[in-house]
């Protein structure tokens, strides 16, 4: 397990090492010169001569790559270019806005994806395992930002069971899942359908295993077989499934942050990458790969844990 354990966080450490670079090329890479985005066409040159020096921007890229990395390293993710605040600071403040919603969502896909996934295994071939299966295929067709609008239209508008605009008063906790009832389920709502069709081809194939017929001989009830002994089989490979898709997960809560007009990382992103203000937005990918990077380490890791074959296979 050791030896996994040690693979996998060296993997995970090579990951956020390209993510970076790619990002600092794809950013230099833009159009326009930063400089004069930042401080307006009336700043003199000796102003812009400054800031390009402070920004480390008068430098050949490389090494403003060696420093950028080097500040990552010691967890300095830079200033923000308009308020002169810390990137760190301001990323801090956006992060649980966007786990909650991530979070959230996985809750509700989590919640509807793994009981249709498991009533269509045991009723395999029937009107209702055909009924789950269009359901599921359909939930995955319709793209989150267009299920927001729908919500929206819905459930805010017509019906006005739920808020729209922002993340809810802060210190009131059921004010805040009020507002986040609608943007999880905008983006979990692609997610049921992934977890649906995952957990019954798992659920297939553990169904007709020998401790499965074992029990039936001795006669267990179908739920207590289905739910006690087969789902906890069946279930890894939905582990896995969750934490290599958690960079779609992200990037659906950006289309809801905006949406929804709600703080995160995500809606950070987008505002900073309009303004070209470098430094936020290398620090929020920073804090989103690293996200996906952590995420995607523990569910390989609960998968090893759960699995003992997954270790040994290495």
């Amino acid at each position: 397990m050791v030896i996994y354990l040690i693979k996998r966080i060296g993997l995970s450490v090579l990951i956020i090492l390209v993510a970076v670079l790619a990002l600092f090329t794809m950013l230099h890479s833009i159009p326009g010169d930063p400089v004069s985005i930042a401080l307006g066409p009336r700043a003199t040159p000796e102003i812009q001569a400054a800031y390009a020096a402070k920004m480390h921007l008068d430098k050949p890229l490389a090494t403003q790559f060696a420093i950028f990395l080097g500040n990552v390293l010691r967890g300095d993710l830079g200033t923000d270019v308009f308020s002169n605040r810390s990137v760190t600071t301001i990323l801090l403040e956006q992060l649980p806005y966007t786990l909650s919603l991530a979070v959230a969502a996985l809750g509700w896909a989590a919640l509807l994806g793994i009981p249709i996934g498991c009533l269509s295994a045991t009723r395999r071939g029937s009107w209702i395992d055909r009924l789950t299966g269009f359901l599921s295929i359909g939930t995955i067709a319709v793209p989150s930002f267009l299920v927001s609008i729908w919500a929206i239209l819905a459930f805010a508008i017509h019906f006005r069971l739920f808020p729209v605009i922002g993340a809810g008063d802060r210190g009131d906790l059921a004010d805040q899942a009020l507002h986040l009832v609608l943007p999880s389920f905008a983006v979990g709502l692609g997610w049921v359908g992934y977890l649906a069709r995952m957990v019954r081809a798992s659920m297939l194939e553990v169904m007709g295993e020998n401790y499965i017929r074992a029990a039936r001989a001795f006669g267990l009830r179908p739920r207590t077989i289905v739910y006690r002994y087969a789902l906890k089989v069946a279930i890894l490979p939905t582990i896995t499934l969750v934490g290599i898709g958690f960079g779609g997960l992200l990037s659906g809560t950006v289309f809801a942050e905006i949406i929804f007009a709600r703080p995160g990382i995500g809606k950070i992103i987008y505002d900073m990458v309009l303004n070209r203000n470098f430094p936020v937005v290398q620090g929020a990918v920073m804090v989103t790969v690293g996200l996906y990077v952590v995420v995607t380490l523990l569910s390989d890791l609960m998968v090893a844990v759960l699995d003992p074959r997954v270790r040994e296979s290495l």
